[in-house]
């Protein structure tokens, strides 16, 4: 058969009659103008040779998200970078926030505040004030990741420390001035290092560890996180030395053990205190629990944390009380010195634990998770509860 007459125009290829396989031969180009959306070869060719122009938004200072202004793609009006000079234009000029005013075009609504980058630095596009280059000012105050310490909470952790240290002074003055001081010989001299290593472990530096989180608010999570592991271990070993201290004295004077209720209390904290350590080196500082499962033993760490210093508190002001039944009972009613000075050292135990109380209670004195915490935690939930992204699911 010939050629299928074809109207010009676009082209259209007919079916083959039924019961015929053959094909049908080419058909000729239609004539008219191209219908082809893609460009000539050499087109093609030089948009290849052409170097690609990079986007100096993200390297000029303007955070993610914010609208790019200027000629030449920066965050400034100019578009001059970082470094140009000249106060900032007016935003009247500027239009619209979503697309740059043509000329003689009437001015658009101005921008959603917080969206609109008009000074040069990032700190500038953030609301906050541009400090000298070298100084500690710019270094700390002019990074979003940095928070600097709210108002109050430098006042309270020194509180914390002053009436800490004063506890530590007032217990060994007790000791020493009054009880002889201390010996490990297994007389009555090795019992006095039982309530010093004790206030110590148990309420000094267990109250420092769970202080860590709100003092080192800028450090990184891991080396706050190793700090507050390390002091709760220095409290425990300092603890043990205070238990084996008065056991042993109690062993060679032939005294019973476990029958007060301060030992009792003294016990039930230091054996969950050591409790709550494991866990949370297990679950926080070991790489193998999940996301979920870290998030949902938190608030558990939290509240047993504070609990701890609560009962530890009780125990050691127990401690005080039995102290003085066993030695000063006849005197201790008509304010005896040793007395008074034992007295003093109760209520500044409590004092300490309502400050470190105080606090840990303050929600504006948390510590706020920096960038990239926030980044790393989002990446190891999706590692660890959605898998992998190359594994599959």
């Amino acid at each position: 058969m010939g050629n299928l007459a074809l109207p010009r125009g676009r082209p259209r290829v007919l079916p083959p009659p039924a019961g015929m396989g053959f094909r049908l031969p080419p058909q000729d180009p239609p004539r008219g103008p191209s219908l082809s959306l893609r460009p000539p070869l050499e087109t093609q060719a030089s948009a290849r040779r052409r170097p690609r122009r990079r986007s100096r938004g993200l390297f000029q200072g303007c955070p993610p998200g914010l609208p790019l202004f200027g000629s030449k793609g920066d965050c400034t009006t100019g578009g001059g970078g970082l470094d140009a000079p000249g106060p900032p234009p007016d935003p009247a000029s500027l239009g619209s926030w979503r697309h740059r005013r043509k000329p003689g075009a009437p001015p658009g609504p101005p921008p959603p505040a917080g969206l609109l980058c008009l000074r040069p630095s990032l700190a500038s596009c953030l609301g906050e004030n541009r400090k000298a280059p070298g100084s500690a000012e710019h270094s700390m105050e002019d990074s979003p990741a940095r928070s600097a310490s709210p108002s109050g909470l430098t006042y309270a952790v020194a509180a914390s420390q002053v009436v800490g240290l004063a506890v530590i002074t007032l217990t060994g003055a007790w000791m020493g001035q009054y009880r002889g001081g201390i010996a490990w010989d297994g007389s009555k001299l090795q019992f006095n290092a039982h309530p010093l290593c004790m206030v110590i472990g148990m309420v000094f530096l267990q109250g420092d560890a769970l202080l860590v989180y709100r003092v080192f608010r800028n450090e990184s999570k891991r080396s706050t996180k190793i700090l507050h592991g390390l002091l709760h271990a220095l409290a425990l070993v300092i603890a043990l030395v205070g238990l084996i201290a008065v056991f042993q004295f109690h062993k060679k004077q032939s005294i019973p053990d476990m029958y007060s209720l301060h030992s009792w209390c003294g016990i039930l904290a230091f054996g969950f205190y050591f409790v709550q350590w494991l866990l949370g080196w297990s679950f926080f500082l070991f790489p193998g629990a999940s996301f979920s499962l870290r998030s949902r033993y938190k608030p558990q760490h939290v509240f047993f944390g504070a609990a701890l210093l609560i009962l530890s508190v009780a125990t050691a002001l127990l401690g005080i009380l039995e102290v003085l039944l066993f030695n000063i009972k006849e005197t201790y009613s008509s304010f005896a010195p040793e007395g008074v000075l034992a007295n003093t050292l109760g209520l500044l135990l409590v004092a300490f634990g309502a400050i470190v109380g105080y606090i840990l209670t303050r929600e504006e004195w948390q510590r706020p998770p920096l960038a990239e915490e926030m980044a790393l935690s989002m990446d190891f939930k999706t590692l660890t509860e959605e898998g992998s992204p190359t594994s599959p699911q």
